[in-house]
C-alpha cells in the first residue's frame, strides 16, 4: 500500500487562498498576521491535515522546541529513587502543555561529562534544565560555554555573582527551615538525645539540612552526627554508626525518606522501638516512601513536583535568557515552603 504524501505548505495555501509565506508566518506563531488571514490558514491546516516539520522550522525561528534534562546522577540511581520520577513528572507536564520535547541526559563520569557537554553545544536544544549537581561537578562550567539559557534544581554551591554578573537561576526548598521545623518537632515530644543522618555533603541541600539540624539545637554533639548518601543504604551505614556510637540516642532526622526508611530497618534489627524508645522524622514526603515504612514516616514535606513544574517554566519564561546570544531577565532563586507531615515515627 502506497503511503499518501504528506500536505505541503504550498497545499494550505492553496486552501486558504493565501501567499506560502502567510502560512509559514501562521504555522511559526508570527503575530503579525491580520486575523482573518490566520484563521483561514488554521483552518485549512485542520482539514487537511497539515504537520509543520520541526526540522525545517528550526531553521527558521532558530528554536527546536525541545528542552535538555539532565540529571547529575547514574541511571541505578535515578530509576531507583521517586524523587527523580517526581520531579521529572512536573518538568514534564509543564512542557508538554507548550508543545515542547524533553531530552533526558544522564551523567555518570567524565565520558558521560563530556558527551553531554558535546551534545548541549550542538544545538538540539533551546535550553537545559539541570539537578541533582555535586559541588566539583564539571557540568555548570560545560553547560555555560554552550551559551543554553538554563535553570537549576537545587541552589547552586557556587558563586551566584561571577564576575559581577546575575546569579543562575534556580528552583528549590527551605531546607534549613525544613530541617528547623523536624528538630524542634522531636525536642517538643521531649527527646534531648537527637541525632542527624546526613544526606551527600557535597550537595547544597544536604548541607542547608545539616545547617538547619545545627541552628535548631543549642548544642550539638558531633556524636550525633552521621554522614548518609540519601540512599537507604546510606541510611543503614549511619544508623548502625550511630548506635554504636551513641547508643542513648532518642530520636532521628534524617536527611531524605530514603534514608530514614534505612534507618528505621536499622532500629527494628537492634530491637528498638519506633516511636517508643527512638523517634524518627524523615524529609521529602514522597509518598512512596513515607507511607509504606514502617511505622509510617513522619517527614517534612516539599512539593518535589511543583518544583519539577517551576523549573520548566521559568526557562520556558526566558529568565535565563530567552535566545542564545540575548541579555537574559535578572535571574531569582525561587525557594518553596516545606510543612511538617506528622505519621506515625514521631
Amino acid at each position: 500500500m502506497t503511503e499518501e504524501p504528506r500536505p505541503t505548505l504550498e497545499a494550505v495555501a492553496a486552501r486558504a487562498g493565501v501567499s506560502r509565506a502567510t502560512v509559514s508566518r501562521v504555522v511559526n506563531g508570527d503575530p503579525g498576521v491580520r486575523e482573518v488571514l490566520a484563521e483561514k490558514v488554521r483552518r485549512a491546516v485542520d482539514e487537511l491535515g497539515y504537520v509543520p516539520n520541526r526540522a525545517a522550522r528550526s531553521l527558521v525561528t532558530r528554536r527546536h522546541d525541545a528542552v535538555a534534562v539532565v540529571i547529575a546522577e547514574p541511571e541505578t540511581r535515578v530509576f531507583a529513587d521517586p524523587f527523580f520520577a517526581l520531579q521529572l513528572r512536573g518538568i514534564s507536564k509543564e512542557l508538554t502543555a507548550h508543545d515542547i520535547q524533553l531530552v533526558l541526559l544522564l551523567t555518570e563520569g567524565r565520558d558521560d561529562h563530556e558527551r553531554v557537554g558535546r551534545y548541549l553545544a550542538g544545538g538540539h536544544v533551546d535550553g537545559a534544565l539541570v539537578f541533582s549537581l555535586h559541588l566539583d561537578d564539571p557540568l555548570p562550567g560545560i553547560i555555560r560555554r554552550a551559551g543554553l539559557p538554563t535553570v537549576f534544581g537545587g541552589r547552586p554551591g557556587w558563586p551566584q555573582t561571577e564576575e559581577g554578573g546575575p546569579g543562575a537561576p534556580y528552583v528549590d526548598c527551605d531546607n534549613r527551615g525544613g530541617a528547623r521545623e523536624a528538630v524542634r518537632h522531636l525536642m517538643g515530644l521531649g527527646r534531648s538525645r537527637i541525632a542527624h543522618i546526613t544526606g551527600a555533603l557535597d550537595q547544597t541541600s544536604a548541607v542547608d539540612r545539616l545547617d538547619g539540624y545545627r541552628e535548631a539545637l543549642a548544642d550539638v554533639d558531633p556524636g550525633l552526627i552521621a554522614e548518609g548518601d540519601f540512599t537507604p543504604a546510606g541510611g543503614e551505614r549511619a544508623m548502625r554508626e550511630l548506635l554504636d556510637r551513641a547508643p542513648d540516642l532518642d530520636a532521628v532526622f534524617a536527611a531524605s525518606d530514603l534514608t530514614a526508611s534505612g534507618a528505621l530497618r536499622v532500629l527494628r534489627e537492634r530491637g528498638r522501638r519506633v516511636p517508643d524508645d527512638v523517634a524518627v522524622v524523615g524529609f521529602d514526603d514522597m509518598l512512596a516512601v513515607a507511607e509504606q515504612t514502617e511505622p509510617p514516616l513522619t517527614t517534612v514535606r516539599q512539593d518535589i513536583e511543583e518544583m519539577g513544574r517551576l523549573m520548566a517554566g521559568m526557562l520556558l519564561r526566558g529568565r535565563g535568557g530567552a535566545e542564545r546570544g540575548t541579555e537574559p531577565v535578572e535571574p531569582a532563586g525561587v525557594v518553596l515552603p516545606t510543612s511538617l507531615v506528622r505519621r506515625d515515627s514521631a
